[in-house]
């Protein structure tokens, strides 16, 4: 099913705006370092994307987009949040093989998320902009505070993506996952309301 999903509050970036923390943390997350994909969008961030802000990886053609897999990410977090608040009965889990043992499994193997590379289209008149928060934490020596700069698209923001099931009996289970981003959000500091999007499925 082909899905529109219309941001209707500000999405933040999530890539290290700095190219070789960027590569870094990839390298962190995947044995082979990252895919050529991967390394191509880090080599496209515009220089004035300064150290210590996140932000949307680019094409060539200074497209900014979001990766499949950060969608399928979205879905294990859903997935996971209903599992935790009973939302669903265990047995309804089970049959769907979306117990807490089995969810991340059946997501990765069984749900596909397409293409590639997912562009952001912007509002008539919108621009990427920036969102600047405070970051607190508690460390041994006291309260600490530092400054999160992430780049923003603004709402009104959509994306336009396919989610192929490789078992039907999933698609309900997609779609609350999806309603849950009413509530959620995707991307950075999604626990403040940001990224909050609505969607619609334009096809079967």
């Amino acid at each position: 099913m082909k899905i529109t999903v219309t941001f209707d509050e500000p999405l933040l970036g999530t890539l290290a705006g700095d190219p070789e923390l960027a590569r870094e943390f990839i390298a962190s997350k995947a044995p082979n370092g990252g895919n050529g994909d991967e390394a191509e969008a880090i080599e496209n961030l515009d220089e004035s994307l300064v150290k210590g802000s996140t932000v949307f990886p680019r094409t060539a053609d200074d497209c900014p987009f979001l990766w499949d897999y950060q969608v399928k990410g979205f879905f294990k977090e859903a997935c996971r949040a209903m599992i935790d608040m009973e939302v669903l009965t265990q047995a309804e889990l089970k049959a769907a093989r979306l117990t807490a043992y089995l969810y991340k499994k059946t997501i990765d193997n069984l749900i596909f998320v397409g293409p590639r590379r997912i562009p952001l289209m912007l509002p008539a008149g919108g621009i990427m902009g920036w969102c600047e928060r405070p970051l607190r934490g508690e460390t041994m020596r006291g309260e600490r505070i530092a400054l999160a700069r992430s780049e923003e698209a603004p709402a009104g923001t959509t994306i336009q993506f396919e989610v192929i099931s490789m078992n039907k009996a999933l698609l309900p289970y997609i779609l609350r996952w999806l309603e849950y981003g009413k509530l959620k959000g995707l991307g950075q500091w999604r626990n403040s309301g940001k990224g909050r999007f609505s969607f619609s499925v334009i096809a079967d």
